[in-house]
């Protein structure tokens, strides 16, 4: 079996826009992945609301991606391919952060991953770096405007090109999912279970393409 770890936010948990519940299993991306992986692959969804890279949330401090990283790599070893996709909540008003301090969390990440596993089980896996979509031009009326204001779209378009360094760096293979996908109307921030199934295909395409 080959693991595949998808790390992530509210967009790999699958938050519905339109209602705050979850998408179900087969529309969620990570379980579309499964199904066209199929069975010599085993997608585990890590997916958590509001998690950043290596920011503490000042209201839910349990969200920091980095302090949870460690026990989940651990626990679900050995791990062949990580995808990661983090950063947009990064972008709150709360952190004050442009898109290269983000990106640089994201590097954090990134080498915790390489380092840890090396030691752990004894090989470093595949990471696909995912630069996420970006905000929504209708933030201001979405539900989640005071957490994100019109700053943060702006810094959403950013995002690949420090990523793509980040990639670069740490001989990750890269992709820009803003080139693909754009979120909801609804809510300017998490994915409609079209932009589920294309992330899903892209992600699938990417670990073909490379033989992984």
């Amino acid at each position: 079996m080959t693991t595949v770890l998808c790390y992530g936010d509210s967009n790999t948990f699958g938050y519905i826009p339109e209602t705050g519940m979850r998408y179900p299993g087969d529309i969620r991306y990570p379980g579309r992945l499964q199904k066209l992986l199929g069975d010599t692959y085993d997608v585990i969804e890590e997916g958590c609301n509001g998690r950043t890279t290596i920011h503490d949330d000042p209201i839910d401090g349990w969200k920091n991606g980095l302090d949870y990283l460690k026990p989940c790599l651990n626990s679900h070893k050995p791990v062949d391919i990580v995808v990661l996709m983090l950063g947009s909540n990064d972008l709150k008003a709360a952190f004050h952060l442009t898109a290269k301090e983000i990106a640089d969390g994201v590097a954090v990440i990134v080498d915790v991953i390489q380092t840890f596993t090396e030691e752990k089980q004894g090989y470093v896996p595949k990471i696909i770096l995912i630069s996420p979509p970006e905000l929504g031009r209708n933030i201001r009326t979405s539900p989640f405007y005071g957490a994100f204001f019109e700053e943060a779209v702006e810094e959403s378009k950013k995002f690949p090109e420090y990523y793509r360094a980040v990639a670069e760096k740490y001989g990750c293979i890269f992709y820009n999912a803003a080139d693909d996908i754009y979120p909801s109307e609804v809510d300017s921030l998490h994915l409609t279970a079209d932009g589920h199934k294309i992330l899903a295909e892209r992600v699938y395409e990417i670990i073909k393409k490379n033989g992984i």
